[in-house]
């Protein structure tokens, strides 16, 4: 079993990472245009394209909702794996997946039945008006019944990738994404379902993908068994899984309060045509964030594992070449995005007044994106090691404590309010930067100097055994 994924500690830091990050990476390309194709093919619907993209634009704080759930368990239970990995212990990695994947399955139960039951009230609340609230409503029902399949391929995918089966993982999003995009148009505009048919695709692509994951680690190709003896929830395995897990899901969850922030003053400063261009500016942002994300996805087995294993040096040519991926990504996206503004918008609408309105938008809203690939790779590197207070400062900065409040701070400073709420995310951004670096800087070292002395003692103490 060890020998499946003792590659992670062996391996010259650079072939893991080609080996790791280039099907993660994939596999976020693919989710993103899982994520995207529906915008895509919503938004160049026939005379109502523009309201329809407003109104699906309006679902995204809730489907953000969703996901964080599962990245407070897939977040928390994963790390946690790799690094017992790392220490051979591996029926205590079979524990946390097992645990991981019962809560996954409580969660999803309980988020179904609130959503359907609240969806309408919580659209309003995230900026639909009576001209999009249709549009969102229909949408979220079909989207909400498919909530344990998005929680189940998300969360129990993470465990696949972390043993080192990146390509399995990208698999995974490949066979999904590759449905939705063939199901999209068929049922959009075949049959005639408009948004509803985008639901009924991406439900039916998630369920699909479900059955793919859960077949994989049942199966003897996986390092870690998917086995019912390891669902029965542990105190001591499940209060870990959910403090690690509290940073990314504190990020997320608070990306939909964030929505929640930009709408509301978007649609009190800027009407319909504000909160559409937020729609299309969100999902460009998913373009800038899911390859970082991949990036960070497939160093995390590296790092966590190495950690476990006590090898300081291993974890830190990891990050270093994560970090250097990371920048240059995020420095080649921003001037892009900052050259050809038209392009990109022009991508999810032919309306011409949202399309001229989102490309003035774009140059504020992304002004600080060249930054980004610094925060992404160190903020989940303290992920990577266990460092969960950390992670959820971090995540709490950002978010909670800087942007939401400076979207509706910004506005009583400018006469163009709308601009004040788009600049909110640039100041932000750049302050977050600063600190998560200089906090990195201090905290990585102490934890590399202190895994050094781990190892340090153990070889003593071993050398102390034989003499003995």
């Amino acid at each position: 079993m060890v020998a499946k994924n003792e590659f992670l500690g062996t391996e010259s830091i650079g072939k893991l990472m080609f080996k790791l990050t280039l099907p993660a990476i994939a596999a976020q390309i693919i989710n993103m245009l899982y994520n995207i194709v529906d915008r895509i093919y919503i938004g160049h619907m026939p005379e109502v394209g523009a309201l329809a993209l407003t109104g699906l634009g309006v679902t995204y704080p809730l489907i953000i909702a969703i996901s964080a759930f599962s990245a407070l368990i897939f977040m928390g239970g994963t790390p946690r794996a790799s690094i017992k990995m790392g220490e051979g212990d591996y029926e205590g990695a079979e524990k946390i997946m097992g645990n991981s994947f019962i809560l996954l399955v409580i969660i999803s139960i309980i988020l179904t039945v609130l959503g359907l039951i609240f969806d309408r009230q919580l659209l309003m609340l995230f900026g639909a008006s009576e001209n999009t609230i249709e549009y969102a409503y229909n949408y979220m029902q079909i989207y909400l019944l498919g909530t344990i399949f998005v929680q189940l391929t998300l969360g129990m995918n993470s465990f696949i990738t972390a043993q080192g089966f990146a390509k399995t993982g990208m698999y995974t999003i490949l066979i999904g994404a590759g449905l939705n995009i063939a199901l999209d148009p068929l049922f959009i505009y075949t049959f005639g379902w408009g948004v509803q048919g985008a639901a009924i695709a991406t439900v039916i692509s998630q369920a699909v993908s479900t059955i793919w994951v859960i077949s994989f680690l049942r199966s003897d190709k996986s390092a870690l068994k998917l086995k019912k003896e390891h669902f029965k929830l542990e105190k001591e395995i499940v209060l870990p899984i959910f403090s690690l897990g509290m940073a990314p899901f504190i990020m997320q969850f608070t990306e939909s309060i964030l929505f929640f922030s930009f709408n509301f003053s978007l649609l009190k400063y800027g009407g319909d045509v504000a909160v559409g261009s937020m729609a299309i500016l969100s999902t460009l942002m998913m373009f800038a964030m899911f390859p970082l994300m991949g990036f960070t996805q497939g160093a995390q087995p590296i790092i966590s594992y190495n950690f476990g294993a006590k090898k300081p040096e291993r974890v830190k040519k990891a990050f270093n070449l994560l970090l250097s991926i990371c920048l240059i990504y995020s420095v080649t996206f921003w001037a892009l995005v900052m050259a050809f503004p038209d392009f990109f918008a022009g991508i999810f609408t032919n309306d011409l007044a949202l399309k001229e309105f989102t490309v003035w938008a774009m140059r504020i809203y992304m002004a600080a994106l060249v930054l980004m690939g610094a925060q992404i790779a160190c903020q989940q590197t303290f992920i990577a090691i266990g460092n969960a207070k950390t992670s959820l400062f971090l995540a709490l900065l950002r978010k909670v404590i800087l942007l939401i409040p400076l979207i509706f701070i910004l506005p009583m400073f400018f006469e163009n309010k709308v601009m004040a709420v788009y600049l909110a995310e640039p100041v932000s951004d750049t302050i977050a930067v600063i600190v998560t670096i200089s906090m990195f800087i201090v905290q990585f070292r102490k934890a590399l100097k202190e895994i050094e002395t781990e190892k340090s003692e153990k070889i003593k103490e071993e050398y102390q055994h034989q003499e003995t």
